[in-house]
């Protein structure tokens, strides 16, 4: 009764959706007379669930839009990236009409839903409005992330509103404090009973919370890394302040959260709890708060397993050494801490290791199966670039050929319990406030979920410090920077932000990070990675599945061996200042006088 009672529920959240996304498509709101809908409760229940629709990050999102972060080495990178990558101010996107829509809609909401006051609950009604400015905080925190400083607007912009059309940009600071306020009036006012859940895919109280801590520490630690806003190059209004305040307003959202009891990590079999999350057909909604609904059922699959395990489909995404190194041992204590670590052969390296290792990248323990047969499987030479091949977000057991076509179906997190634990114990730490206490109830069951003892830091690591590029000797903050990177790896695009927020854009680049590979002993003898007696890797003079052709000259694309016989993916990457925003559209700049350029971009 509980399948059948999920899968109705979910059938009637698509008809709603398909039903609402014919109304998206109709012609535009200055065109329809709001009288003829927000009438009932259910009119606004059908209009939000648009939103779900509509603006729900994609599989892509969610699973991989962090390739192109510091520890992933990919075939290709992103243009922002590459010395020839084109990406100017004449050909960025985002600021079309397109683009701007589902603000359009959004606002059309909050407009006219003021209909209903007096005709439904207050409760209710407070819900949908706390909704819709969810949605509107999630639309301007990817546009200040993307673009810095953008025009703010709470009202429908009329085709005829001259004035509005040619506003100006409003600065971050103004922004910001409009998400903030946004966020903080879903929080205190959506609901949070099992209706307004809807098993991990509405918008309700307690996801506002949690993305109201992401976004607050997000724009709490940009400020503080960044001496000055990179949308105008000046320095922070009141800076010290409101670096405290989004800090503190972080906390407080993940500490309500956490007192709320409504959720806990998945435990169980440490070698396979963590993973179990990512894998699962119905979201893990003990600690997944909110996240999107995939079904072999109904036939709604994703292609992330095809992704990762494409030669061609997808990028190659593989994990570097340099960050693999960063995984704890069993003990807590560092793996650099080994005299030998440099050393040690992929057969032996995820030993006594955080178990989240293994269940991140094929292991020597890894099977998959394959026309009804489970046998190892090792890492595939013609996808992986270093070794550590991801397997976070993929099936194991081909039977409906996952691997070669768009035929997921497990659901996946958009934010996670875990996620909000790191986010607390951050912002604490910025502020100097995560003592005993707080690393015990934050980071100490992250690591016992792994297996991993939890010692709480005295003595700052100086592989992680080295690896930071020395900015932070902190070794608690040190600690928890270590911890996120591993347990929210691969997930929702957040190391990028993460590396954007700490103004550190210089771990993209190829000289300061080079995509190191798993350490290679002898490039004359072949290897057996998980110790089956069969040999899984090789260095010949043609690329197969099981070996690669290593070229001295380190030119693109193409495999060395550096001088700590560690394998090496050779790609050309550069950074600058300027990147840590994308440049407003010189379209956009023709079509408003009124908008400014970032002002390292104005040379571009």
């Amino acid at each position: 009764m509980k399948k059948i009672s999920h899968v109705i529920l979910l059938s009637l959240s698509l008809g709603l959706m398909t039903s609402c996304e014919k109304f998206f498509e109709r012609d535009t709101y200055d065109s329809i007379s709001s009288d003829n809908f927000f009438k009932t409760e259910s009119d606004l229940e059908l209009y939000a669930n648009g939103f779900i629709q509509k603006m729900t990050p994609s599989a892509t999102t969610i699973g991989y839009s962090d390739y192109h972060a510091d520890y992933c080495a990919i075939n290709i990178p992103t243009d922002l990236l590459r010395p020839d990558g084109n990406v100017s101010p004449g050909n960025q996107g985002g600021w079309t009409e397109s683009s701007w829509s589902n603000l359009r809609n959004i606002n059309y909401m909050l407009t006219n839903m003021t209909k209903l006051k007096g005709k439904i609950s207050d409760d209710v009604y407070r819900h949908y409005e706390g909704v819709g400015r969810f949605w509107r905080a999630w639309f301007y925190y990817d546009k200040v992330q993307t673009f810095g400083a953008v025009p703010f607007y709470d009202m429908v912009v009329k085709s005829n509103d001259e004035e509005a059309m040619k506003k100006p940009r409003d600065s971050r600071e103004f922004v910001m404090q409009k998400v903030l306020e946004d966020l903080t009036f879903a929080a205190e006012n959506c609901l949070s009973t099992d209706k307004f859940r809807g098993g991990g895919t509405l918008i309700n109280k307690y996801v506002a919370l949690a993305v109201k801590s992401r976004v607050c520490l997000f724009e709490g630690t940009y400020r503080k890394y960044h001496q000055v806003d990179p949308s105008t190059g000046k320095i922070w209004e009141n800076a010290g302040n409101n670096i405290n305040l989004f800090l503190n307003e972080a906390i407080e959202a993940a500490e309500e959260l956490m007192n709320s009891g409504a959720f806990s990590l998945v435990t169980g079999d440490v070698t396979k709890a963590y993973r179990s999350l990512f894998t699962s057909d119905k979201l893990l909604t003990s600690e997944v708060i909110w996240g999107r609904m995939f079904s072999k059922d109904l036939s709604l699959f994703h292609d992330l397993s095809w992704v990762y395990y494409s030669p061609t489909y997808g990028n190659k995404v593989s994990l570097t050494k340099s960050f693999v190194n960063s995984y704890l041992m069993k003990d807590g204590t560092a793996f650099t801490n080994k005299g030998n670590y440099k050393t040690i052969p992929f057969a032996d390296e995820f030993k006594d290791r955080d178990s989240r290792l293994s269940q991140t990248v094929i292991s020597p323990t890894y099977t998959m199966t394959n026309n009804g047969v489970t046998a190892l499987y090792p890492p595939n030479w013609l996808v992986t670039r270093t070794g550590y091949h991801p397997i976070k977000f993929s099936l194991d057991n081909n039977a409906d050929n996952v691997l070669s076509r768009a035929a997921s179906w497990n659901s996946l997190p958009i934010i996670r319990y875990a996620e909000v634990l790191l986010n607390y114990a951050e912002a604490k730490a910025e502020l100097g406030q995560l003592g005993q206490a707080e690393w015990n109830r934050s980071i100490t069951p992250l690591r016992n979920r792994a297996g991993v003892a939890s010692i709480y830091p005295s003595v700052a690591d100086p592989y992680l410090a080295a690896y930071y590029q020395n900015s932070i000797s902190d070794p608690i903050l040190l600690e928890v920077r270590r911890e996120r990177g591993v347990e929210l790896c691969l997930e929702m695009g957040l190391r990028w932000g993460d590396l954007m927020r700490w103004h550190l854009g210089d771990l993209l680049s190829s000289s300061v990070n080079p995509w190191t590979g798993m350490y290679i002993p002898n490039s004359n003898v072949p290897m057996d990675l998980n110790s089956d007696g069969i040999i899984d890797f090789e260095i010949g003079t043609t690329e197969s599945v099981k070996s690669i052709v290593v070229n001295s000259s380190n030119a693109n694309q193409t495999f060395s061996i550096n001088g700590d016989n560690n394998l090496q993916w050779n790609y050309q990457r550069v950074w600058s200042e300027y990147k840590y925003l994308r440049p407003i559209p010189t379209e956009a700049i023709i079509r408003n006088g009124n908008l400014t350029q970032n002002y390292l971009w104005e040379s571009k």
